[in-house]
């Protein structure tokens, strides 16, 4: 089911024509592999396992509301990617969520890493991963944070401006190093996803754009500056993708560009990177594609089109970072009120909201919720799952079928929030953060605490 952004934010009000809904699942107690993390099942008692524990024990010990991420998942997630594109570069994109633990599973699969900040790059130096490994994004870097990044040595800084060309130049110039740099090129590709994530159009804050000829100018003025080094380029058409089609455009533009610059400048690159943002499933109605498909899918594109420019075929880099991270994780919460609005539907509270997902009230996002306490036998009823913010747009999931009996103390949770939860998570109504628990093997431990009211109080100095 998809639905538009309106622009003053969800529409949640209304009530919707007969038959707009879909029909609920045959068995509200399964959970679908194709959603959920690799080992979550349920026990015994009907309460629901990840990695051999019970959520109610999780939820007991660390508290909720609590993303719960299995590491397994996400180190068998890398794997897939890494065997997927042998002889291609895998770059994690540490926006979707990252901390030091996640940085040393990445560097012990043999992931790259990008971040698009100067503290994503002083987590991603204090866990250690090696400099050479990590692409620095971004479109307003500053002066202090290109600096940090040349001087640390990373493998590659994306070009996003004319400025930034001599922004980067002058301080690879200073610390007397020659740069690897990449210019981020918009293609003018309609990525069919929603408009806020939509990135290679021309009419957004992103890269240079190959239409009017920036992006051959911005090649021309890298090609003329000793302390930098230009590596190729670099296009990212959106995220949560679903189609390759407008890999394909993407693919063939960049290129094109290519050609151009060899042709001009006798001069061909020798690195092509076609970002990240291929979709996960949220829902079961969600069908993504498998890293292996992708990765044949891109290899014969590029492939294809530098035959057909007479190019050898540059080495192509990837940023997958919410199909790593995405599936990985659910976030588990505890039901408070349970309030039904006859001939609409239930609304069900829980003590998280809007300051733990955002995603749902800025994208209009899907997700789905389950029971994980128990089981239940009861007829399904249409919820809502809602926060508890002052907002009448705190919506975590805003059409879903639970159990008729769910009742206060349950709980439940939704799960794919991996990615982009916990990274965009806020203090609303000065709300304290989830922890972030890393399960493995039987074990659980907190990667990421939770924040208490003594962390916000020491941030307040008035």
């Amino acid at each position: 089911m998809s639905r538009s952004a309106h622009p003053a934010g969800p529409r949640h009000g209304e009530v919707f024509p007969e038959g707009h809904y879909t029909p609920p699942p045959k068995d509200l107690n399964a959970l679908d592999p194709r959603v959920w993390a690799r080992t979550v099942g349920r026990g015994g008692d009907g309460a629901a396992t990840v990695a051999g524990l019970a959520v109610t024990d999780l939820a007991e010990e660390f508290g909720t509301p609590a993303y719960i991420l299995d590491e397994d998942d996400f180190r068998a997630r890398c794997r897939a990617w890494s065997d997927a594109f042998s002889g291609a570069d895998v770059f994690y994109a540490g926006k979707a969520f990252l901390s030091r633990a996640v940085v040393r599973w990445l560097r012990e699969e043999g992931l790259n890493l990008d971040v698009c900040s100067g503290t994503e790059l002083a987590v991603a130096l204090d866990a250690g991963m090696p400099a050479e490994r990590i692409a620095f994004h971004g479109n307003n870097k500053t002066a202090e944070e290109i600096e940090r990044a040349v001087e640390a040595g990373v493998g590659r800084i994306v070009l996003d401006s004319f400025q930034e060309i001599a922004r980067v130049a002058h301080a690879a110039q200073r610390a007397g190093v020659r740069q690897r740099v990449q210019i981020r090129v918009t293609v003018g590709v309609e990525a069919h996803t929603h408009e806020f994530i939509a990135t290679a159009h021309e009419d957004q804050k992103f890269g240079l754009a190959l239409q009017g000829g920036q992006a051959a100018e911005a090649v021309r003025r890298v090609l003329n500056l000793p302390s930098l080094e230009l590596a190729g380029i670099h296009s990212h058409i959106g995220s949560q993708i679903f189609d390759m089609a407008g890999f394909e455009v993407s693919a063939r533009r960049v290129v094109g560009l290519l050609r151009d610059i060899r042709d001009e400048h006798g001069v061909e690159l020798p690195e092509i990177d076609l970002g990240g943002g291929l979709g996960i499933a949220y829902t079961s109605e969600d069908d993504p594609c498998e890293p292996h498909e992708i990765a044949k899918s891109l290899a014969e594109i590029v492939t294809r089109e530098c035959a057909a420019a007479d190019l050898t075929v540059p080495r192509l880099s990837v940023e997958p970072g919410r199909a790593i991270v995405g599936p990985t994780a659910f976030t588990l919460y505890t039901v408070g009120t349970v309030k039904e609005l006859p001939g609409l539907r239930t609304y069900v509270s829980v003590d998280g909201g809007m300051s733990d997902n955002i995603r749902t009230a800025l994208y209009d996002a899907d997700y789905s919720v389950a029971l994980v306490s128990r089981t239940s036998n009861a007829e399904p009823m249409l919820t809502r799952v809602v926060g508890k913010h002052c907002e009448s747009g705190d919506i975590v999931v805003r059409d879903a079928y639970l159990p008729a009996d769910l009742a206060p103390g349950d709980l439940i949770a939704v799960p794919a929030t991996g990615a982009y939860c916990r990274a965009m998570a806020s203090n609303y109504n000065h709300a304290l953060r989830p922890p972030v628990v890393a399960v493995r093997d039987g074990e659980a431990r907190v990667i990421v605490r939770r924040e208490t009211e003594d962390d916000l109080l020491r941030l307040d100095v008035g």
